[in-house]
């Protein structure tokens, strides 16, 4: 073994090793739970930062905090070293940067609403095909406005903002309804209550404070504390996702370097694939398959592999296969899958080995010279240089006081965006319409004022007048009778003279 090779561990054939320059060829392991996956991540962990890679993981039960403290000596480890036949290891701490979602076990690892993008936030609120169409036209909108997604409150306001623009917004980009965008707003407030919200802000995570190393040339190996963030799963796997889809946007192409440029273990793999849309599967299928060329090694952590699709499995070049159990007929499905993804041994019964493998021990084929996949060994794993299991709070602070990163991510920043600049021109509308509206009022009561100076014609009779008009009805009254009855004498004397 050369010493730029990574000692896995050692079984009857010698020592089983991992050359650096294939690990950006990805990885599996795989295993039941208790069956030593976790201390495998975190020989490879060491042993990537040794050699000067960084490496990103999660840590989801507490344990791979102690990569960042020194190992202690048992009688365990010295059996274990013994039986492998390889020298004491030198127990010593890993250079470790702590984050975390909410802010608490390390520092706040932040996002955009933009940087995020309408497909993996699609996934994040488990919308339909209506809503995350909806939410393409928001994202379309934003940017030819010139409206920054910063935060859940820049998405609230433009969303707002096109419910109340539903027509003018439709015929440009398409019809949106107020009932899409109610039920994605409902989302929101339930990835809120999760505390999904603390995802998305500013400062943002810069990739390059990931892919540092420390004064001695190690890689710093970036633990994401997600003890709380796993209890919202769709959360922890899109926060994953979009760091691995990051890293193959910005990353430039370096082709196959003598070691990868980061290494990013995907633990509790099956959450990223659980009810996922075929596009989100294909989008992986395509992160995993070119990342490759950009140094970056991506490495599957999961029970089964059957957890993952058939074309992502396909990606993955180097395997460390726990033990599995074949109690139900899954179990043995999933027994089967795993031996007939090895180069088969013909000294090794793969598919009974599985099966019977003890804690801490392996089936494990890595890739060799050119590219080929060595045949399938049963090994025991190395056991590793740093402490296995948690660690306290005071240490963990002690290590957050030496980070690299202290200060640049622990406070918020709000600038403006989205949510200001519609809450601004909300206020002006407002106030303009305020300004009209008092406009037109002091318009009305000078109306009402200039018509209660104007004189007004009085419907009142003066007393000549009223004399005047009495005497004259008086008279044509009079005149009436006086005419009618010499009329009327007339006719009655003509009728007696003809008698």
């Amino acid at each position: 073994m050369t010493d730029d090779m990574i000692l896995l561990g050692g079984g009857p054939a010698g020592h089983v090793t991992l050359d650096p320059k294939y690990a950006n060829r990805h990885g599996l392991i795989a295993g039941a739970t208790g069956t030593g996956k976790t201390v495998s991540l975190q020989v490879l962990a060491e042993a990537f930062s040794a050699r000067g890679a960084p490496v990103f993981l999660a840590d989801v039960k507490g344990d791979l905090a102690g990569l960042s403290q020194a190992g202690k000596p048992h009688p365990k480890i010295d059996e274990r070293v013994a039986t492998i036949g390889m020298p004491p290891p030198v127990l010593a701490p890993s250079p470790v940067v702590f984050w975390d979602v909410f802010g608490q076990g390390g520092h706040q690892l932040r996002t955009t609403v933009s940087e995020m993008g309408p497909m993996l936030l699609a996934r994040l609120l488990e919308l339909n095909e209506t809503q995350e169409g909806v939410l393409h036209v928001v994202f379309r909108l934003a940017d030819e406005d010139g409206l920054l997604l910063l935060d859940i409150p820049d998405l609230r306001a433009l969303l707002q903002y096109a419910a109340d623009n539903e027509r003018e917004i439709s015929t440009r980009y398409g019809r949106i309804t107020r009932a899409s965008i109610g039920a994605i707003q409902r989302r929101l407030l339930a990835l809120e209550s999760q505390g999904g919200d603390s995802f998305f802000g500013e400062p943002a995570l810069k990739l390059a404070d990931l892919m540092r190393t420390d004064l001695s040339g190690r890689g710093i190996i970036n633990v994401l504390d997600a003890r709380a963030l796993f209890h919202s799963p769709r959360v922890y796997a899109t926060c994953l996702l979009w760091l691995l889809a990051e890293l193959f946007e910005q990353l430039p192409e370096v082709g196959d370097p003598p070691v990868p440029k980061l290494v990013f273990f995907f633990d509790e793999a099956h959450l990223l694939f659980d009810n996922a849309p075929p596009a989100l599967v294909s989008k992986v299928e395509q992160v995993v398959r070119l990342v490759r060329s950009k140094g970056v090694g991506v490495w599957f952590v999961t029970q089964s592999p059957l957890d993952l699709p058939d074309p992502v499995l396909g990606q993955l070049g180097n395997r460390v296969q726990h033990a599995l159990r074949a109690f139900t007929p899954r179990d043995q499905k999933a027994v089967r899958a795993a031996a007939t993804t090895f180069r088969q041994n013909p000294e090794l019964d793969t598919e009974t080995a599985i099966t019977e493998l003890g804690v801490g021990e392996a089936l494990v084929s890595t890739l060799e010279a050119k590219g080929v996949p060595g045949v399938v060994q049963r090994c025991l794993m190395r056991p590793p240089c740093s402490r296995i299991g948690p660690i306290s709070d005071e240490e963990r602070a002690t290590v957050r006081g030496r980070s690299p990163v202290g200060g640049t991510y622990d406070q918020a920043v709000n600038r403006e965006s989205a949510y200001e600049i519609l809450s601004a021109r909300a206020a002006q509308a407002a106030a303009e319409e305020a300004r009209a509206a008092a406009e037109r009022a002091a318009a009305e009561e000078a109306a009402r004022a200039e018509k209660a100076r104007r004189p007004r014609a009085s419907n009142r009779q003066g007393y000549v007048e009223a004399a005047t008009k009495s005497a004259v009805r008086s008279m044509s009254s009079q005149l009436g009778r006086s005419i009618g009855q010499s009329l009327l004498r007339g006719i009655l004397g003509s009728l007696t003279r003809k008698r």
